[in-house]
């Protein structure tokens, strides 16, 4: 960051400029869960259920995509806005025998879970050990 930045650039300008890109997929129907788990028959699938009315939900959500590296971009990643979508998480805990918490994050290989965390146990590093 240069002198001209730190002048005519406000705190938040330079911290947009900061901010990885995480290339999130948006899940927004039960429908894609049948795609979900196709899906990961072939490289490894996250789904990141987030409250956005929620503090450690943002908090984690924030620190998540601090941390996400583009060698992780082998995961295929999925966002769920709770509030928005509290079926879909429902049709999640059905359907993969995943207790509903938030935020969580799932991830699928084969059709089936091999790793779920919430809250503080959400580590962008963790994608890593599911990279194909």
């Amino acid at each position: 960051m240069g002198i001209f930045d730190k002048v005519f650039k406000s705190e938040r300008d330079i911290a947009k400029d900061e901010v990885k890109k995480v290339p999130w997929n948006e899940l927004t129907s039960i429908e894609q869960l049948d795609d979900i788990q196709k899906e990961s028959a072939d490289h490894a699938v996250a789904i990141l259920k987030h409250s956005t009315r929620c503090g450690i939900s943002r908090m984690v959500l924030k620190q998540f995509e601090s941390d996400y590296k583009e060698e992780y971009n082998d995961v295929k990643l999925y966002f769920l806005d709770l509030l928005n979508h509290r079926d879909i998480s429902n049709e999640i805990a059905s359907r993969f025998s995943v207790r509903h918490e938030s935020p969580q994050l799932i991830i699928l290989r084969s059709g089936k879970v091999v790793h779920h965390a919430s809250h503080q146990s959400i580590q962008a590093e963790t994608l890593e050990k599911h990279l194909n």
